[in-house]
């Protein structure tokens, strides 16, 4: 009986252990007013850094749990509880109990009243490129070390901190900003919208006051600046670091002397005088637009060719000719690169697409998004195959696509995370009755709306478009379409891009128009994010994009600029 009565005591004091509570608040010193926006609640046993700064979707992310508050007031407490969105742990009551590292950050949102009518609550880009972590006029709590776990005492997190502004950029010899207001997106935000610009100038740009330029469209994240031109040799005291990306020590110094060796191939004597221009154009959902029109985001494609780019050529003497004019990029820059010279066709004599994002959504990634029912799995006759979202070079998975979402949504809800798969949604989704982009599958389940994808076939499914109008299209493109891609991208990109080389090596037979004329070239055993160079690993060759496609450019002016073209750039 004393034994029984013993066992029965202590599940009855295991039972009234209580669950440790956490609130997170703000003071009226970090903000008077009221705020919305999306808690995150942080927790790290690794002291190398900031919580902020390890979340990210690798294997070494660190903990994050979300929850969006509307009208959050001074000092008024958020609890964080088990309904708060986790990654990589779902729940808050599964951390495995210990001593972290904890902190808060308040991603503070603004409500826009868009000319559609919507009224959205997102986080407008303060100059950082859509970096919660970063992100100026944002709040945060010092880190501070917590035991974690039941019974533990609660975890009170006061967010009295505040991100500073970043220091705006400052023009060099080479290197130039302009920032252009855009009228069309100005209208469809309701509020003032700018497109910054960044140029580097050819050597000999101030003493040829009277020559014209090319113009080359370099489409990538967020730059801030040209880091693969360095005017300076390599820091003899830079301390080596590791990239864990191409598995190389002191890639650091690497970039540096990458850098300058391009700088002197820059201003050498013959090689050619063109301008190169970056974009800035980073919005309330991502570090980018997609450079492409879209129901969410607005019209970024027409404002970057309108307005944008004129401003451009009139200020640094472009030639402003489509046979003037080539695109570039990698990665969501290829998707750019070739959506652009399909979407305007006549703007751009040719684009350089290196691992772009999915051409084709029968390939988006690793899921037929018209064919497959779930996003998650690979339904088999008796089972389910998770389906991975990332590889390495060994290609073991390094994530699923059900953690890469539930990444996301932890970091934001109604697609408001600020990453891949939430700007994909954005940019190829019509708008959803609350405003927000209608989901092209549900992020709990899996499942895929076929009725949104459908849509996105229809205007954004870049080799269905080709297929489609390839009659009036193909004309227009011969020669234009070059697609670079490693067969082991880390992202599965490679899987769509197969299938626009398939329709691309059928067109000039019968019944299927005139003949493209351009290429298609796999790097054997390459990942993210193969552009093309054979000679090279990746690790150097993408620090070569300014300079590796301007023989194929070069190339491709001597073929088809008109008779009495403005070549006074050749000097």
């Amino acid at each position: 009986m004393r034994s029984l009565f013993l066992a029965c005591a202590a599940l009855f004091f295991a039972g009234s252990i209580s669950a440790q509570t956490v609130s997170v608040s703000f003071p009226a010193s970090a903000s008077s007013k009221p705020l919305d926006g999306r808690v995150l609640f942080l927790l790290s046993n690794d002291a190398s850094d900031e919580p902020r700064n390890q979340i990210d979707d690798t294997p070494k992310s660190q903990i994050v749990f979300g929850v969006t508050v509307d009208g959050l007031k001074p000092g008024a407490p958020v609890m964080i509880g088990d309904a708060a969105a986790g990654y990589p742990i779902a729940k808050l009551k599964d951390v495995p109990p210990g001593d972290y590292t904890v902190q808060a950050v308040l991603n503070v949102y603004e409500t826009f009243h868009r000319a559609d009518g919507a009224v959205v609550k997102l986080a407008p880009d303060k100059g950082e490129g859509q970096h919660w972590n970063l992100k100026p006029g944002n709040l945060y709590s010092a880190p501070k070390k917590v035991p974690v776990g039941p019974g533990a005492p609660a975890i009170s997190v006061s967010m009295d901190k505040i991100i500073p502004p970043i220091a705006p950029p400052v023009d060099t010899k080479y290197v130039k900003y302009l920032k252009v207001k855009s009228e069309l997106l100005s209208k469809f935000w309701g509020t003032p919208v700018y497109l910054t610009a960044i140029v580097l100038l050819p050597e000999g740009f101030d003493t040829h006051p009277n020559a014209h330029y090319p113009l080359a469209v370099f489409h990538g994240h967020f730059p801030t600046g040209f880091d693969d031109f360095r005017t300076t040799p390599p820091d003899p005291n830079l301390k080596p670091n590791y990239s864990d990306r191409f598995h190389l020590a002191g890639y650091n110094r690497i970039q540096q002397e990458e850098g300058y060796k391009e700088y002197q191939q820059w201003i050498s004597p013959g090689f050619p005088r063109v301008l190169v221009l970056q974009i800035q154009h980073a919005n309330p959902f991502y570090d980018d637009s997609y450079a492409v029109n879209s129901a969410n985001l607005g019209p970024y494609g027409d404002a970057i060719e309108t307005e944008l780019i004129p401003a451009v050529e009139k200020q640094f003497r472009g030639i402003g000719q489509g046979w003037a004019r080539f695109l570039y990029g990698g990665s969501t820059g290829g998707w750019e690169s070739i959506a652009a010279q399909m979407f305007y066709p006549d703007h751009y004599n040719g684009a350089f697409v290196a691992c772009p994002d999915p051409v084709d959504f029968h390939a988006y990634s690793t899921v037929d998004l018209y064919e497959q029912k779930n996003m998650f799995y690979l339904q088999g006759a008796n089972k389910r195959v998770e389906q991975p979202a990332m590889r390495n070079y060994l290609g073991q998975t390094l994530i699923s696509v059900r953690d890469n979402v539930a990444y996301e949504a932890a970091l934001g809800d109604h697609g408001r995370s600020g990453d891949q798969f939430d700007i994909w949604q954005a940019v190829y989704s019509p708008v959803g009755p609350d405003g927000y982009p209608k989901s092209i599958f549900d992020k709990t389940t899996g499942e895929i709306d076929h009725e949104t994808a459908a849509y996105w076939r229809e205007h954004y499914d870049l080799n269905a478009i080709l297929q489609r109008d390839w009659a009036t299209l193909g004309p227009k493109l011969q020669g234009k379409l070059h697609l670079y891609v490693g067969s082991d991208d880390t992202y599965m990109l490679n899987n769509a891009v197969y299938l626009m080389e398939d329709f691309l090596k059928i067109t000039g037979t019968p019944g299927h128009g005139v003949p493209y004329e351009g290429e298609v070239l796999y790097g054997p055993r390459a990942e993210h994010c193969w552009n093309g160079d054979p000679t090279l690993p990746n690790a150097y060759s993408r620090l070569h994009y300014n300079t590796m496609y301007l023989p194929k450019i070069m190339d491709r002016i001597a073929k088809t600029a008109p008779a009495g073209a403005d070549m006074s750039w050749k000097y």
